[in-house]
């Protein structure tokens, strides 16, 4: 069984040349919210919400998407993939976790993430910085699980004798995880106990990944199975090949303006390995078909690197509407193929 996700980055209504009246931007956020709450429905186990900044996402605070799609949901797991750690103080950090995993009933899946370059540096912060940043949290965090009063000496955060409450419902924590593009970041999670995502590379590019992944946990004695595992794909589906190679062509389009941004990446070279912290855009990014042929192709995906979830980007960028007939298309009949795949 491959558990299907939907990874949402939210996009912006709008942009830098248009300011949509607000009207217009409420009824976009009630049809958002609307469609993750018809997510459940559908089979989805469950929505990672995407952090970013300064234009073309609506999801600079994705832990508010989180406490109201919960709201109004019962089953589906709800998640950051993940919580851009150093734009936010460690105390903060961990006091929402801890609420929020109660607002959910104890469904949430807490994810971290150090940043996207472009976006730090807007604040004047370098990939160094947000790394130091990002480790004291993570510290701060790891410390807090016992639920005891925390104290923390570092670079840039220091405090002594800190009580963060709530503690998380889901004890000790709640799933861990965090993205990675690299087998080195990779590594560093399996040490930590820490599930992964990936995606953008190729599928021979992410076993490498995985199986360095795989490779840590064995030899620090921890389980490394399918469900330490998520691969990330774009996916656009239609009921006809013809139809599905169009949306697909345009989401490539897209995907490949905003990317280019991104000093970490180089466009479309297949196979190339990962660099440290760097990762390429590749053909295996973009699932593109009929319900059968998506599922198919998920499914091979999966195994060829022994993911037991897949994070789906469905239509990326898309208007709403073309994005909710593809979340239903793709829930009714590519999800029974996925749960039914055997390992």
């Amino acid at each position: 069984m491959i558990k299907p996700w939907v990874f949402e980055f939210f996009p912006e209504l709008g942009g830098e040349g248009h300011d949509p009246e607000p009207r217009e931007v409420a009824a976009y956020f009630a049809r958002y919210l609307d469609l993750w709450v018809r997510d459940e429905a559908l089979g989805f186990e469950g929505i990672f919400f995407s952090e970013h900044h300064f234009g073309g996402s609506f999801s600079a605070s994705p832990n508010l998407l989180i406490a109201t799609v919960a709201a109004r949901t019962r089953r589906l797991r709800l998640g950051v993939m993940g919580v851009v750690l150093p734009y936010y103080h460690p105390a903060r950090v961990i006091e929402e976790l801890g609420l929020l995993d109660y607002l959910t009933g104890g469904r949430l899946e807490l994810g971290t993430a150090i940043g996207v370059p472009q976006e730090l540096a807007r604040l004047n912060i370098s990939m160094e910085e947000a790394r130091e940043r990002s480790n004291e949290i993570t510290d701060a965090i790891d410390a807090s699980l016992s639920g005891k009063a925390i104290s923390l000496n570092g670079k840039h955060f220091a405090f002594s004798n800190l009580r963060l409450l709530p503690r998380t419902f889901q004890r000790p924590s709640p799933p861990r995880w965090t993205t990675v593009v690299s087998a080195e970041s990779a590594r560093r999670a399996a040490r930590r106990g820490w599930k992964i995502s990936t995606g953008f590379n190729s599928t021979a590019t992410v076993k490498t990944i995985f199986d360095a992944y795989r490779d840590e946990a064995k030899a620090a004695g921890l389980a490394a199975g399918p469900d330490c595992l998520a691969l990330r794909r774009r996916v656009t589906i239609a009921p006809t090949p013809d139809e599905a190679q169009s949306y697909g062509a345009a989401v490539a389009k897209r995907l490949k303006a905003y990317v280019a941004q991104d000093s970490r990446v180089t466009q479309s070279v297949p196979d190339s390995p990962a660099r440290s912290g760097g990762f390429t855009v590749s053909d295996d990014e973009f699932i593109t078909g009929t319900p059968k042929q998506v599922a198919t192709q998920i499914i091979e995906q999966c195994r060829a690197v022994g993911a037991g979830h897949f994070l789906t980007v469905l239509h990326w960028s898309a208007p709403v509407d073309e994005v909710s007939q593809a979340h239903e298309l793709f829930g009714r009949e590519a999800i029974p193929l996925m749960r039914a795949a055997p390992p």
